[in-house]
């Protein structure tokens, strides 16, 4: 088989997973949102778990992910459900969250005409919740697209121990013929899968056009939705005004005559009995849940030997000393994303024909996976780079590989929140002459606090795949290695090649719980003031 061929087919693999991985987080999405809506109990718990695993880094699943798909299901049907499953919990939330908070939104008369013409829950889905989700499904396509190249590349090979797990697919084959000094075919491989990644981009901006100008209304609707802000679902609300009608078309019942009365004490009567029923059944679910939760927790608990439990506490401090230098490693990603972000992000609204050729190629930039073309970057640029940083390369490697995997999040938000701003903040700016340090500190960034904040959140919690990549990446070329030494994401991955999973596991276990207090106590505070502070609508009043 020719090189061009097997990279080709390894693409279309590697692709396959990426777009099943997809379709699997919107049909779960559409029941699952639907459930949550009818029961504040599944709501509630809904909601938190979304917010909870959104934030915590992908490659924390990867412990629990080898426990139960590699040793419990074993095989090539574990391994492929194995790399499926990280893939998943890479896109799923902001779909999950998006399809949630459009169905919120719904407008009431549209929710009387389906219950007033009597739908079943069918016709439901296929004539109101569906449609009205689309333009959501629609906004986080690409970013999921993204996530999913991301991590699929790195996923369809890993180690445990001295043995070695890898799927056919496209970064599988990349580090095949990397690791054996092939880098023409590589390099074949990458282009290929550019070519690709190409046609995709360019095919879901025209979907999203078609989407939204076949569903979207034509006019914003505000909403004040639940969860914290994010990029991934921080798109226009919006559904088809048409839809209302079409509804209305669907069926036409005919109807006894009966006093207004009558038909009101019915209605009511049917709404609280179909209430009470999603009420029961929310709650069977959570209890389902919460138990499932419980029998697991407890039953490891009591698998675990007393004297595994003292090694695993006693190497908290150094979880705690390796999470803390990650998270300065985090905060430069951020910081320098953040400078480039909002320079660059106005210079290119200002100029519209530059922003019409670098926002393009920004956006294929960004769906490329970094790590298929970063050993390339090492290779060509290590004799520079260490005679420049000496002591600091890998650091420096560590850190750029952490920016190329998750700057685009604060990019995007940045400019949504440009574009977005009222045509009377650039009137204002123009008419007093402003210079541009003082559009920037007294207009720019206070009406684009919010969505800067939603990049920051969104950049913070996708830089940790990143540095699990490149903290610790054995054999990056033929000659070199990749490592640092004091790091989580290389512990987590280093004790899960080396066979320690019960240490793995539990280093992922505190990050995760850090993760979590990090969210309530930065996070959301950050965005109720950005929420109460910041309100661009309160400055178009003023104008």
């Amino acid at each position: 088989m020719s090189v061009i061929l097997e990279t080709v087919i390894a693409t279309l693999f590697t692709l396959g997973r990426v777009w099943i991985t997809i379709a699997l987080s919107i049909i779960t999405g559409w029941f699952l949102g639907y459930l949550a809506i009818k029961s504040h109990v599944v709501e509630n718990i809904y909601v938190s778990l979304i917010e909870i695993f959104e934030s915590v880094p992908v490659f924390s699943f990867l412990p629990i992910v080898l426990i139960f798909f590699v040793f419990t299901i074993g095989g090539n049907l574990g391994i492929q459900l194995a790399v499926l499953f990280l893939v998943f919990t890479a896109v799923v939330w902001n779909i999950w969250m998006g399809i949630y908070q459009a169905y919120k939104t719904i407008p009431q008369d549209m929710l009387e005409v389906s219950e007033n013409y009597r739908f079943s829950l069918m016709d439901k889905f296929s004539k109101l919740y569906i449609p009205y989700s689309m333009p959501r499904i629609a906004s986080n396509l690409f970013p999921s697209f993204v996530n999913a190249l991301f991590y699929i590349t790195v996923s369809e090979v890993f180690s445990i121990g001295n043995s070695q797990y890898q799927v056919f697919g496209i970064g599988s084959l990349i580090n095949y013929f990397v690791n054996n000094g092939l880098y023409n075919d590589a390099l074949i491989g990458i282009v290929i899968l550019i070519i690709w990644v190409i046609i995709f981009t360019l095919v879901l901006r025209e979907l999203a056009e078609y989407i939204i100008s076949r569903f979207g209304l034509d006019t914003e609707i505000k909403v004040r939705k639940r969860g914290r802000l994010s990029i991934r679902y921080s798109s226009r609300i919006s559904s088809g005004l048409s839809t209302i009608v079409k509804l209305g078309k669907a069926f036409t019942i005919p109807v006894a005559r009966r006093s207004v009365r009558q038909v009101r004490v019915e209605e009511e009567k049917e709404r609280s009995r179909a209430a009470n029923l999603w009420k029961y059944v929310g709650i069977s679910i959570s209890v389902l849940i919460l138990s499932f939760i419980l029998y697991g927790s407890i039953s490891v608990i009591i698998s675990v030997p007393l004297a595994t439990w003292s090694y695993l506490v006693s190497n908290t401090p150094f979880a705690l000393l390796s999470i803390a230098v990650d998270y300065i490693r985090v905060a430069v990603v951020t910081l320098i994303s953040l400078l480039i972000t909002i320079f660059l992000g106005y210079f290119i609204v200002v100029h519209k024909r530059i922003e019409r050729v670098i926002l393009p190629l920004i956006q294929i930039v960004a769906a490329i996976p970094a790590p298929v073309y970063f050993p390339f970057l090492y290779a060509f640029s290590i004799s520079f780079i260490s005679h420049l940083f000496g002591a600091f390369t890998n650091e420096f490697y560590v850190l750029l590989l952490g920016f190329l995997s998750t700057f685009y999040y604060s990019f995007f938000s940045y400019y949504i929140g440009v574009t977005s701003m009222p045509v009377q903040f650039w009137e204002i700016m123009k008419n007093y002459e402003l210079s541009f340090w003082q559009k920037l500190r007294q207009i720019i960034l206070p009406s684009t606090m919010p969505y800067l904040i939603t990049g920051i959140t969104s950049t913070v919690n996708s830089t940790w795949g990143g540095l699990a990549i490149a903290e610790y990446w054995p054999n990056i070329t033929q000659d070199h290695n990749l490592y640092v030494r004091t790091g989580l994401m290389k512990d987590i991955v280093l004790f899960t090649n080396q066979g320690e999973i019960a240490l793995a596991s539990w280093f992922s276990l505190i990050f995760a719980i850090v993760v979590v207090v990090y969210s309530i106590l930065f996070t959301r505070k950050l965005m109720d003031l950005a929420r109460k502070k910041y309100i661009a609508e309160e400055g178009v009043y003023l104008a």
